[in-house]
């Protein structure tokens, strides 16, 4: 429509010109067609504008729906993040994309999803997960990030989740035939330890019954500290503390507060022996049923929510363990974590035997 319209407005300037150079038009002839053509021009130029707000708002591809699934809470650091990536996706591409997303653990645990997605069917498409939940599920280069002690600050952490590295282990559950991939890194802080019974140091945990997920990192982890690895869901979490099933668990501070566990277990431990690496998947099947250019547009939302995590995570976490301090919970620094990392080399090691020079990539990284 807007070339036609800018078609005309140049045919009727190239008249007006060749008229008046011929003398087949008076002055006052030619000023009037002369006129009429700038009046064309503007129209068409606003014409233009028109058309291209109306295509800024045009949806990009087919009508798709994908449903997100998110263990924690919205107003936690990965909810704010899977908020942000929610309404970048539907903004950029037009309206075309819905992100249907489904937070505080409806959709089940971070193992109930990944069963589903896994085992296809199409009802959950992406997930935000810990890095380290893949480890059960062939994922040997994501149980590298949840090795303890391996990343000693946020900015080491984001020098990987920027490399081309990072890419690599993104990619390594769609090659493994797993059938999803990862289309974005983000983290939710450091995880600490938290308990029931009071705890002043590390020697307080021998013998506890600590909560862990079926995941053999952490399993080696609390065993080296001398505790006993405990597995439960999740979802029974709150009742597991509150009933004695477990005396503790670990957790980022932000899920720690968000989930109510100061109320069963209100000492924390600041060890902060993992960083909470997580990352958002995705299926094969949904990738594929998206256009090229929908899926560009997935990318370019993950960089965003990716960012914005980025900038707000550790802000969000000294705001949460203010307001836990205030609030009653006894929270412990711990002055020398050294007894803590040596507490963990056996596990280190074992985990690390058949990735060493990838391992090493990654510690190099700070």
């Amino acid at each position: 429509m807007k070339k036609r319209v800018l078609s005309a407005a140049l045919c009727t300037v190239m008249v007006a010109g060749s008229l008046a150079g011929c003398g087949l038009k008076s002055p006052e002839t030619t000023e009037a067609a002369t006129e009429a053509a700038t009046e064309a021009a503007a129209d068409a130029t606003e014409a233009e504008a028109a058309d291209g707000e109306a295509a800024a708002g045009e949806p990009v591809g087919p009508a798709v729906t994908l449903v997100m699934a998110e263990v924690n809470p919205l107003d936690t650091i990965v909810g704010q993040m899977d908020s942000a990536f929610k309404e970048k996706v539907e903004e950029l591409s037009g309206g075309s994309i819905t992100i249907d997303l489904q937070a505080s653990g409806v959709l089940g645990s971070e193992n109930d999803v990944l069963d589903t997605m896994l085992g296809g069917g199409g009802t959950i498409d992406i997930s935000r997960i810990s890095a380290f939940a893949l480890t059960s599920y062939g994922g040997e280069k994501s149980m590298l990030l949840s090795l303890p002690y391996t990343f000693v600050s946020r900015e080491h952490f984001w020098n990987f989740a920027d490399s081309d590295l990072a890419q690599e282990f993104l990619m390594e559950p769609h090659e493994n035939g797993s059938g999803v991939r990862g289309l974005f890194y983000g983290e939710e802080g450091f995880r600490h330890f938290f308990t029931v019974s009071e705890i002043a140091g590390l020697e307080d945990l021998a013998g506890m019954k600590l909560r862990v997920s079926n995941d053999p990192v952490m399993n080696g982890l609390v065993e080296g500290l001398g505790a006993s690895p405990t597995v439960v869901s999740f979802g029974e979490l709150y009742s597991a503390l509150q009933t004695g099933v477990v005396d503790g668990a670990e957790q980022p501070i932000a899920n720690y507060k968000s989930n109510a566990f100061p109320e069963v277990a209100p000492y924390l431990i600041l060890d902060g022996h993992t960083l909470g690496a997580v990352q958002v998947i995705i299926t094969d099947e949904a990738w594929d049923k998206l256009t090229p250019e929908q899926q560009d547009i997935l990318v370019e939302a993950g960089k965003y929510a990716s960012q914005l995590n980025r900038e707000m995570s550790e802000s969000e976490e000294n705001k949460v363990l203010e307001e836990l301090k205030a609030e009653g919970c006894t929270v412990v620094e711990v002055e020398d974590i050294t007894p803590w990392q040596e507490a963990c080399k056996a596990v280190i090691e074992e985990n690390t035997a058949d990735n060493k020079e990838l391992y090493q990539q990654i510690l190099d990284m700070q």
